[in-house]
């Protein structure tokens, strides 16, 4: 594998091992569905696993697991529609895993959004078949796809029989531990001939009803041939290949599924659609101009190997989360759309993900927020099931919100099925709650903070206000039974039932939603604010009890640091560099340890950031404020104490905790920051979890390493109607720049290079740009552009 700045991202060489990884770093989407970067002429086994997903496409099946009815949503691996096979008449269909190959290359083009492969294959006795294919799952309309393969022989001339396929009889069972779950999801699989040259496909979701159409309009200059086989739609054709000529193939794809807008059948949609698509010259012109108008919106610049990483991560992240995505009901899929890893669910990884987008596609955060707000009744009542007012958010959600975490998963280690209590991560709505507030300062949308935005804050913040209970001992409010996000501690060592109390990080963040939705009643202008304190029956006197929750909640210290929970320092410690020297990578400590008969809730040990989470959210000044508001007073001694003790204690064992770390010592303890930055940017890249991004990508972890660089490294804030920043040194992204969407303004250049820091703001109607640092004010005009010596002082001039 080699990265380059000259956005590709390359793989040279056939390697069975790395099929997987390849797959999922391959894949090519648009926000409404992508496709792994499978070869189109191999089936799914123990390589390969081409997948194709719709986002927000699930289906519920029920399976029997150790001895339990256990049912799971999946995000559904739909029909397949890239197999395109060859063979000589007579031979067996080639592969590269059954016959010779001379030379393997896949190549993707970030740039224009294209997938390139060439193959050479040796033909015993026949020469040798030259196999070039480019793929597109197109950004302009984000209903077709297209392939073009271009075939040449050397040595004798040769007939090459080729057959292309849309495959309904595909399962969900990409991810080795699931395998034992039901995944046959399709049902009622038909095919047919709709034109000459034209075959469809359609089929529907067992039990959600999804109804999924697929047209394919192949093209040769020689006949095509229709017909069907084994839940296939085929069309097959023969080429007669000559030396020093090449004869080519395309394939174009519509799919529609019932849950798309504007359509009334999904089947005669795609037919339709496919019917008037143009040529593959075409859709390649339109595809690419759609791809060069986001690289201008998103595009960021960073030097170097870590450049090339993070425009690879900026690619997936458009690919699933592309303008095409704001208009579908949707959340943000933990894996992307790459892959079967956590069933498709959306987690709180949004939390590392809307900020980057909402200075750049505002459009895009505001549909994800949507979707939050769809499902508030949803989380209401789930509140009210465990006997609390406000919204309980789940910790996976799927189609309708209900909660989705399984309630059983598997130690491959030790093979056994464990009861799973992460459902308890309540604080993902602090999470959803923190998404709000920051979408509207960037954006500056006050009809949504007025309206949806104003709703769900305050029924997650009357959540926490009533999940609060007050102890006379302490003098302090607590929330009991929770896990924080520090997955590895779910229950007390020896306690009958799990949960956690007075999780350091739930109870901060809960006390800043209080605060925050108590200044966003006040601020709500009076006829609206009428509107919903009538319709959520809201009184002074709970208005009250938030602001005391949110002064009292207790926080946990020990030793002179912040305890991750009550409790968390009479646990034992961990012989680090004994197991470290037992098992080498000791990520998945929570596995080891089960395996030998233990259990990491006796030991101080994290699988992620947890308390350090809170320097990752908030500025040092925010985060002090809200330590004061609560009491205490966070000085810098405690938070370097804090850092420390958790970096010595936690093995990484999510690709979201290098990226925190790397986040909060840039600030803390600077020499140290980039090994952590490291981690994050080849988390996926360099699949350091081990056979993890085979099964899709960590999308959070891409969208945070973009982020670190917009926001971490600049300390970029958007708050009281200016942006805020409070660059940081660090040698090894010393020079960068990005463009954001800011209130209006499109296409606000920040660039930082040799301690100079550089903003440029286009032309346009709104309003100048009030830039705050620590030490000076600066407006910027429309059409002007500011340089900032970071030591000296402000150079305006024109732009």
């Amino acid at each position: 594998m080699t990265a380059t700045p000259a956005a590709t991202w390359e793989y040279d060489g056939y390697h069975p091992a790395e099929e997987r990884l390849r797959e999922s770093l391959c894949t090519l989407g648009n926000g409404y569905f992508a496709t792994r970067g499978a070869l189109p002429e191999c089936a799914a086994d123990d390589v390969h696993y081409p997948g194709t997903y719709a986002a927000g496409c699930y289906n519920r099946l029920t399976s029997t697991v150790a001895g339990r009815e256990v049912e799971n949503e999946d995000m559904v691996n739909l029909p397949d529609w890239l197999p395109l096979r060859f063979r000589l008449p007579g031979g067996a269909w080639l592969t590269p895993d059954t016959a010779p190959v001379l030379s393997h290359r896949q190549v993707v083009h970030l740039d224009p959004g294209l997938l390139e492969r060439t193959t050479r294959y040796a033909l015993a006795g026949h020469g040798v078949l030259s196999v070039r294919q480019l793929r597109l799952v197109h950004m302009a309309d984000p209903h077709l796809a297209a392939l073009r393969t271009e075939f040449g022989v050397e040595g004798d001339a040769v007939d090459l029989e080729v057959e292309a396929a849309l495959d309904g009889g595909v399962t969900n069972a990409g991810v080795p531990r699931y395998r034992q779950l039901a995944g046959r999801h399709l049902t009622h699989v038909h095919t047919g001939e709709a034109a000459p040259g034209t075959v469809w496909l359609r089929c529907r979701t067992r039990t959600s009803d999804i109804r999924v159409g697929l047209a394919s309009r192949v093209t040769a200059d020689v006949p095509v041939t229709p017909g069907s086989r084994d839940l296939c739609a085929t069309q097959r054709l023969t080429l007669r290949l000559a030396p020093g000529r090449t004869a080519a193939v395309d394939k174009t794809v519509a799919l529609h599924t019932s849950r798309d807008p504007a359509i009334s059948d999904p089947l005669q949609a795609a037919v339709d659609r496919v019917r008037a698509a143009p040529g593959f010259t075409e859709l390649l012109r339109t595809h690419r101009t759609a791809w060069a108008q986001l690289w201008r919106r998103a595009r960021v610049d960073v030097p170097g190997e870590a450049g090339a990483i993070l425009r690879l991560h900026l690619f997936h992240v458009l690919m699933t989360l592309s303008p095409h995505t704001a208009d579908l009901d949707v959340g943000v899929p933990a894996r992307g759309l790459h892959g079967e890893a956590y069933r498709g669910h959306v987690f709180w990884d949004e939390l590392f993900v809307l900020p980057y987008l909402n200075l750049h596609f505002p459009e895009v955060s505001r549909a994800l927020l949507h979707y939050r707000h769809r499902r508030l009744e949803r989380a209401r009542a789930a509140a009210r099931a465990i006997g609390r007012r406000g919204a309980l958010y789940p910790w996976q959600s799927g189609s309708d919100g209900r909660e989705e975490t399984q309630r059983l998963h598997l130690n491959p280690r030790s093979g056994r099925w464990l009861p799973d209590h992460s459902h308890l991560q309540y604080h993902v709505g602090s999470a959803i709650a923190y998404n709000v507030w920051r979408y509207c300062e960037a954006s500056g949308d006050a009809e949504f903070l007025h309206t949806k935005g104003a709703e769900t804050l305050l029924q997650i913040a009357r959540f926490w206000a009533d999940s609060a209970v007050w102890d006379d001992r302490l003098g302090r409010h607590r929330i009991r039974g929770v896990v924080g996000p520090d997955e590895y501690h779910d229950a007390y060592p020896g306690a009958p039932g799990p949960g956690l109390d007075d999780n350091a990080y739930t109870n901060v963040t809960a006390a800043w939603v209080l605060t925050r939705t108590l200044q966003v009643l006040r601020d709500l202008p009076e006829p609206r604010r009428r509107e919903l304190v009538e319709r959520t029956d809201l009184d002074d006197g709970e208005l009250q009890q938030w602001e005391d929750v949110s002064r009292t909640l207790h926080i946990p210290f020990h030793g002179g640091v912040i305890s991750q929970f009550e409790g968390y320092g009479d646990l034992a410690e961990l012989d680090w560099a004994g197991y470290r020297e037992r098992y080498g990578d000791i990520r998945r400590l929570d596995r080891i340890l089960e395996a030998e008969g233990d259990t990491v809730n006796r030991y101080q040990a994290s699988k992620q950031a947890d308390v350090l989470m809170l320097g990752y959210l908030f500025s040092p000044a925010e985060l002090r404020s809200l330590f004061e508001r609560l009491g205490h007073r966070l000085d810098d001694d405690t938070w370097r104490r804090t850092v420390d003790h958790y970096l010595a204690r936690t093995s990484h064992g999510s690709t979201l905790s290098g990226l925190v770390h790397g986040w909060v010592l840039a600030r803390a303890r600077r020499a140290e920051a980039w090994t952590y930055v490291q981690e994050a940017l080849k988390g996926d890249v360099a699949d350091l979890q081990g056979g993890t991004t085979g099964e899709g990508i960590h999308l959070g972890a891409m969208a945070g390493t973009l982020d670190l660089v917009q926001r971490g490294l600049t300390g970029l804030e958007t708050r009281s109607g200016a942006l805020w920043l409070d660059p940081v040194p660090l040698p090894e992204l010393s020079s960068y720049g990005f463009s954001l969407r800011y209130q209006g303004h499109w296409g606000v250049r920040l660039s930082l290079e040799h301690e100079c820091l550089e903003i440029a703001v286009p032309p346009s109607g709104p309003l100048p740009i009030d830039v705050r640092l620590p030490d000076r004010t600066v407006r910027v005009r429309p059409g002007d552009t500011c340089r900032l010596a970071l030591a000296d002082g402000a150079q305006p001039g024109s732009g």
